[in-house]
């Protein structure tokens, strides 16, 4: 284990949500530190080959530090230097696993072209992509978690996408994006989950909400306007 993890994050990032989950399931204690990414530090863009989060600082016994990016490779490193593993021992199906994490990755990207969308042509693009990811994986799901009982990567991977529904569709009062049978079962174990729950501040809700309505948006707009209407 190494002397000192610190991850470099950012309050609403959701691949900064990726390795907290990693690191709560492995029962991993790191320094988390919060920037804004509207005004990063001279410091983080020195040490960040990206300039984006999560970045882990990693410092070994000796007092080395080196540095990690990119959200799939630090909670791969948190899984190996933690008790056991969230990956299956068969190589393919390690691949596999790898694969669906990739595919949650395109579904967040999907979910920033959603909430940015300027109008509503735009936003049911947006939205019936993410209705086809949906449905393409309803049969990949073993359930309770994505191989079964063992919670693993996969899951770490898709709460946060599953989060950001949960935030809109609650503002809404309806939901945005229909989830299939076993997906939506998949979504509801993953938002009860100590590990995801926890990877966020209590105050997460609120803060995705204005900081979607600040982006003047179709689905800001809806938003606002569901606020007001409940005020």
């Amino acid at each position: 284990m190494p002397k000192h993890l610190r991850l470099i994050s950012h309050k609403l990032c959701p691949y900064v949500q990726r390795a907290v989950i990693v690191a709560a399931e492995k029962q991993i204690p790191f320094e988390r530190v919060d920037i804004d990414l509207a005004n990063k530090p001279d410091w983080f863009l020195a040490i960040s080959p990206t300039g984006k989060v999560p970045l882990l600082e990693v410092t070994e016994e000796d007092g080395t530090k080196r540095i990690l990016f990119e959200s799939a490779v630090i909670a791969e490193y948190l899984d190996d230097i933690g008790e056991g593993t969230l990956l299956a021992s068969n190589p393919l199906d390690r691949a596999r696993e790898r694969a669906w994490v990739e595919f949650g990755a395109q579904a967040l990207a999907d979910l920033y072209r959603l909430y940015t969308a300027r109008d509503e042509r735009a936003f049911e693009t947006e939205r019936r992509k993410l209705e086809a990811k949906f449905t393409r994986l309803e049969n990949e799901i073993a359930g309770p978690w994505f191989n079964g009982d063992k919670f693993g990567l996969v899951d770490a991977a898709w709460g946060p996408v599953f989060r950001y529904l949960d935030v809109f569709d609650w503002r809404l009062g309806r939901t945005l994006v229909e989830r299939t049978g076993t997906v939506r079962a998949w979504a509801e174990a993953l938002a009860k989950r100590t590990s995801v729950r926890s990877a966020v501040a209590d105050d997460y809700p609120e803060r995705l909400i204005d900081f979607v309505v600040s982006k003047n948006s179709h689905l800001g707009q809806q938003l606002e306007r569901h606020a007001l209407e409940l005020a």
